[in-house]
């Protein structure tokens, strides 16, 4: 047998053993059945977070099926995404992978950026709306977004002030830097602030009015509370009971 012909029967080899062999062998036994095996197909660095697995393609991959999302719940099981209400929208997630991209050393979203809602190569999910990279979004990225639609369940106004967030709050602080608290010796509390549930239980009557030493109406909010903190009780001082 020539030398040529040598060369081809063990690059035929070669090529049988990487293509068949050790794919099945990893397949069987785990990613790491082949020493050094992974860093040859590693398409890069995973994110922080994900670090510990560089070397287990099995903790997140299945074989002919790729990432499936039933693994990443497994890890984030205690990670409340379907009520908090910031975050919400992961309840109707088909794919993870859709929005969250591994093997780029940790530069794509990791966590909620309201600039990444209208960035096409961070977020490819449903809330995208804005068209064109996000540098070009940047200027009205709070007009681009609805923001009654992931925050309504927190909305501290009780849907007093509508739902035209941006008309008082910026996406950097919630926080409305020209606000003032009417007078403290203001008695219309009430236009702004709905009393909590306990007030409307014979707890109000039991504990909040026998503590405040008032007979105040739900209402009349200024007879027991001041305006620096609502457990500051008038003529009581600080007080928490729940």
């Amino acid at each position: 047998m020539s030398g040529t012909r040598i060369l081809y029967v063990i690059f035929a080899l070669a090529l049988a053993l990487l293509v068949v062999v050790v794919p099945l062998k990893t397949h069987m036994s785990g990613s790491n059945a082949i020493k050094g095996w992974p860093s040859l197909v590693d398409p890069g660095p995973l994110s922080p977070a994900h670090a510990r697995f560089e070397a287990e393609c099995e903790t997140c991959h299945t074989p002919h099926e790729g990432v499936e999302p039933t693994k990443c719940i497994a890890c984030h099981t205690g990670t409340d995404f379907g009520t908090k209400a910031s975050t919400s929208f992961h309840a109707n997630a088909k794919q993870c992978t859709t929005c969250h991209i591994e093997h780029d050393g940790g530069t794509s979203l990791a966590r909620m950026e309201h600039k990444a809602l209208l960035d096409p190569t961070l977020w490819r999910g449903p809330l995208s709306a804005a068209k064109g990279p996000v540098s070009e979004a940047v200027p009205s990225t709070i007009d681009a977004l609805d923001c009654a639609s992931c925050h309504a369940a927190r909305d501290p106004h009780q849907e007093l002030f509508g739902k035209d967030c941006k008309s008082c709050h910026t996406l950097t602080d919630w926080k409305v830097a020209a606000f003032r608290h009417p007078s403290v010796n203001s008695t219309q509390c009430a236009e702004c602030h709905k009393a909590p549930p306990s007030h409307f239980m014979m707890h109000f009557k039991m504990v909040s009015q026998r503590v405040a030493k008032s007979r105040a109406s739900v209402n009349q909010c200024v007879a027991c509370h001041t305006t620096d903190s609502w457990n500051n009780i008038r003529n009581v001082g600080l007080y928490d009971h729940h």
